[in-house]
């Protein structure tokens, strides 16, 4: 008998996309937490930090690059946009697309929050290994890309 064969009864210990969320909401909730010091959640850090990364993006681009849809996008830009962190502006080549800048006070909250996401990180790294991490990170990225293909 197969492992699956004898794991069949309990559909959390075969079910990758159950695995994979559950453990989503795991480490999520623990950056949530660290992040909390400085009123940001986990999504709009990245997004904060992708912004400041790569530049001014399109909506599209940003929700490709997170794996989110663009309602979800915006659902998490709304209040990063009411406290002036992000501006969403026309782009002056094509005025039918808007992209999304971060703003200098965009840029001092980000700065201000690295020092909580490296205290997540931290502490993930140190309950789960630093090298266990990194191959997970890379095994997630492959799943990404396979799931997308």
């Amino acid at each position: 008998m197969t492992s699956d064969e004898k794991d069949a009864g309990r559909p959390a210990s075969v079910c990758n996309c159950l695995a994979v969320r559950q453990a989503a909401r795991q480490i999520t909730q623990l950056y949530d937490a660290e992040l909390a010091e400085v009123g940001l959640r986990t999504t709009q850090y990245s997004v904060l930090a992708f912004l400041d990364r790569l530049g001014p993006s399109s909506l599209s681009d940003l929700a490709e690059e997170l794996v989110l849809d663009r309602s979800t996008l915006g659902h998490n830009l709304r209040p990063l946009e009411r406290e002036g962190f992000v501006r969403l502006a026309t782009d002056r080549t094509d005025r039918r697309t808007r992209r999304l800048e971060l703003t200098a006070a965009g840029k001092v909250r980000l700065e201000e929050a690295r020092p909580y996401w490296q205290k997540a990180q931290r502490r993930f790294e140190s309950s789960f290994g630093k090298a266990d991490a990194r191959e997970l990170r890379d095994i997630l990225r492959r799943a990404v890309e396979s799931a997308a293909s």
